[in-house]
Formats: structure tokens, C-alpha cells, sequence
């Protein structure tokens, strides 16, 4: 199974609790239709900084998009390096606080409770939706922190939340006059790249190599809104192994600082 499929699963675990049944149903399907690139970069991530470590992002020898079996090796040599489940969870953590937060960007722009406003019944359909969708975005960043809460990535988490919602404010009060929109929503998009590899490094105890940072930056750089497809959006991260820095696998001794 590829890993996006395993992140989306253990975001589906991660809600399968949920009610009513119609809000529950109403989050898997914006789970299912979303893009995974939150959960599977910090699977990469977590099998990129390891000790010998290797991922997609930084051990391919043709600039390709990663086939399924490419993308899933991460999480299969992970499996040497740490629990699992334990990468999985942070994954899942990552990918449920983008949903949430990319859902409450959606309903602040669009307002549904303004729409109709002369077919009452259209209004009232449209104010029922919009609160489903509140409540949904609510319990997707809830359920992200839980699985995050015991992490050394729970600050970031923290952090990312606290700059989303600055930068709605401040979009909603200078915007357009002084606030480039675009740019201000395409801030949550970069600070979950930086929470996921965080999230991943942390996993296995270390902290994202120079390399994997540049890369991430770079995806940062022309990050479109909202992520595309993983397979599309890392591709572009891949780096041949003739290109990768003696420092990202430096082989370490019981004597280095």
C-alpha cells in the first residue's frame, strides 16, 4: 500500500469516533479527497533523517515522479528505525491540523451564512453547512494535536495554529489594500511543510538535515493552494544521489561532539 494511503488511513482511525454519523461521514469524505502531501512528507522526512537513513526526497537516480512503491519504501524502512504506528500517528497528527485549518480558511473566505440572502431556505441550508463545516474543521485540528500532544513537534503544532490564525485576522482586516491575500493564505501551506518535517525528523530522534530543509524550502517557494497530489507535489523534491552533500549522511562516531 502506498504511503498516502496509509496516512489517509490512520486520519480515518483517527476520526472513527466521531458524531453524529453525518459528521463523521462528512469528514471522511474531505479526508478521502484530500491531498496527502502533509502526511507522506513527514514519512519521508522521519526515513530521510535517520541514521542511514534514505527517502524518495534525496536517493533517486532519475528525476521522476515516485511510483507507489518508490513513496511506500519510506515507510517500510522506517519500520527498522522506530514504531511504526508511532510514524504513522505523527503523520496523520500533521495531516488532520492542515485539513482543519485549510477547512476554516475556506468557510472564512467564502461565509456561507451570507449566501441566498433572499431564499430563506437556500440561507438555511447554506447556515447548516457552514456549521457542519466549522464543527468539522474544529475536530480535525483537535484530533491533530491529540496525536501530536506527546510529541517534541507539539510546540510547532502550537506555533503553526497561532500564525494561521494571525494571518487571517490580518488578512481580514487590511486586506485588499495592503495584505497580499495570496500570499498571506499560502503561509499555512508553508508552515505545515516545516511542521511535517519537524514532525518526521523528530520521530526518529534527530532534527532535518541542510539538505532536506533547502528542498523543502524550495517546494515552499512555488507551493500552490491547496496542495496538489503528493506524487506531483515531492516529485520535484527528489535529488539524485550524485548531488546529495557529504554532511546529510555523514557516518557518526561514539567520539563527535
Amino acid at each position: 500500500m502506498e504511503t498516502a494511503d496509509n496516512c489517509r488511513r490512520g486520519a480515518f482511525e483517527a476520526v472513527s469516533d466521531v458524531e453524529p454519523p453525518a459528521l463523521r461521514e462528512y469528514i471522511e469524505t474531505t479526508l478521502e479527497e484530500a491531498s496527502m502531501v502533509p502526511g507522506v512528507l513527514t514519512i519521508e522526512s522521519a526515513a530521510a533523517t535517520a541514521p542511514d537513513g534514505h527517502s524518495h526526497l534525496d536517493a533517486t537516480s532519475q528525476p521522476m515522479p515516485p511510483t507507489d512503491r518508490d513513496v511506500d519504501s519510506s515507510l517500510e524502512f522506517a519500520e527498522d528505525i522506530v514504531d511504526t504506528d508511532g510514524i504513522r500517528n505523527r503523520a496523520a497528527g500533521v495531516q488532520l491540523i492542515y485539513e482543519g485549518l485549510r477547512l476554516t480558511r475556506s468557510l472564512a473566505h467564502e461565509e456561507p451564512w451570507n449566501d441566498h440572502e433572499d431564499d430563506d431556505d437556500a440561507r438555511t441550508d447554506d447556515a447548516h453547512r457552514g456549521d457542519l463545516e466549522i464543527l468539522a474543521a474544529d475536530i480535525l485540528v483537535a484530533r491533530g494535536f491529540y496525536l501530536l500532544a506527546r510529541t517534541n513537534a507539539a510546540e510547532t503544532a502550537v506555533k503553526t495554529v497561532q500564525a494561521f490564525g494571525r494571518d487571517q485576522s490580518q488578512r481580514r482586516e487590511q486586506a485588499p489594500k495592503t495584505v497580499d491575500s495570496s500570499t498571506v493564505d499560502a503561509n499555512l501551506e508553508r508552515d505545515i511543510l516545516e511542521l511535517a518535517v519537524r514532525t518526521g525528523a523528530g520521530a526518529v530522534g534527530e532534527t532535518p538535515t541542510a539538505r532536506l530543509r533547502s528542498s523543502v524550502e524550495s517546494l515552499a517557494d512555488g507551493i500552490e493552494i491547496p496542495f496538489p497530489p503528493a506524487a506531483v507535489c515531492l516529485a520535484d523534491l527528489e535529488t539524485p544521489p550524485s548531488e546529495r552533500s557529504p554532511e546529510d549522511h555523514r557516518a557518526t562516531s561514539a567520539t563527535d561532539p
